[in-house]
């Protein structure tokens, strides 16, 4: 975690999460890259890559962002963090990703705007192309957090090969934060499996894995969304995980009718790792 991307649009949303990523920053010595994507027409984006003659308007733009940038840089949370600023013109989700490769980041924090919900954090396009695409985590923070001290953190798996190098990514960002994790299988009706057998399915999976703060959960409910929820609140845990599937997104995870009352409810911090 020395590295750590932060997507900003200046909202309350995005510096809770700057204010997370600096309490992480400060815990690991990490850098900060705060990135803002300027949303102009086309036109001004042509002006700003000097191929029009509208190039002082694109540089107004750019010069009312770098003061943004100035005035974020001066928060106290901020204080002995070195922070590095970048303004792109391209979308948002491309922008992202860029920038994320190019400077090495591992982390992406990024805030989540619209319904607090589970579900909404994915559906956001910008946030839910990241998330869907991102190689390294993206961790999404949905309301302010004062302290981000997470003792419990509850991943989410169905135990099959394929999903194995995300759950060994949650493993290390749960060292990292010193945090119990809490695996857990989500039993439906619809694709119920007997004890028996979801203990033979833990077992293979977790045969040569070192990581060895974890318990080990089967938790029975009507869908997986609510079984998430349900089970993170039984824990009073402070964090849950997930795997995303590339350009599958979340849809095999998140399917079948989901109480929107139940899952707004959720507030707690998301990350989410890559399937490779």
């Amino acid at each position: 975690m020395k590295k750590i991307l932060v997507p900003t649009d200046f909202s309350e949303q995005a510096q809770n999460a700057l204010e997370v990523a600096a309490q992480l920053a400060k815990k690991y010595d990490s850098e900060i890259y705060l990135l803002h994507m300027l949303e102009l027409p086309t036109q001004l984006i042509d002006a700003a890559s000097g191929t029009s003659n509208q190039v002082p308007e694109a540089i107004y733009f750019m010069k009312k962002a770098h003061e943004k940038f100035e005035d974020v840089k001066k928060k106290e949370f901020l204080n002995d963090i070195p922070v590095y600023e970048t303004v792109m013109f391209h979308g948002a989700f491309k922008g992202i990703m860029e920038v994320a490769k190019e400077n090495g980041c591992d982390l992406i924090v990024m805030g989540s705007h619209g319904a607090t919900g589970f579900k909404e954090v994915f559906i956001g396009s910008n946030t839910e192309k990241v998330v869907r695409n991102s190689e390294i985590p993206v961790l999404v923070i949905k309301e302010k957090k004062s302290i981000f001290d997470v003792t419990d953190f509850v991943f989410a798996c169905d135990f099959v090969p394929h999903v194995k190098n995300s759950f060994l990514e949650a493993t290390k960002f749960a060292e990292a934060i010193d945090a119990k994790m809490h695996l857990v299988y989500i039993n439906t009706a619809n694709k119920f499996k007997t004890s028996e057998y979801l203990d033979k399915k833990m077992k293979k999976f977790l045969e040569d894995v070192e990581f060895s703060n974890y318990t080990l959960n089967v938790y029975n409910a009507e869908s997986i969304e609510k079984g998430i929820l349900k089970f993170t609140a039984a824990m009073k845990a402070g964090l849950i995980g997930i795997s995303t599937h590339g350009r599958k997104g979340l849809a095999h995870f998140l399917n079948g009718s989901v109480s929107e009352d139940l899952v707004n409810h959720s507030k707690k911090p998301v990350i989410t790792f890559k399937i490779s």
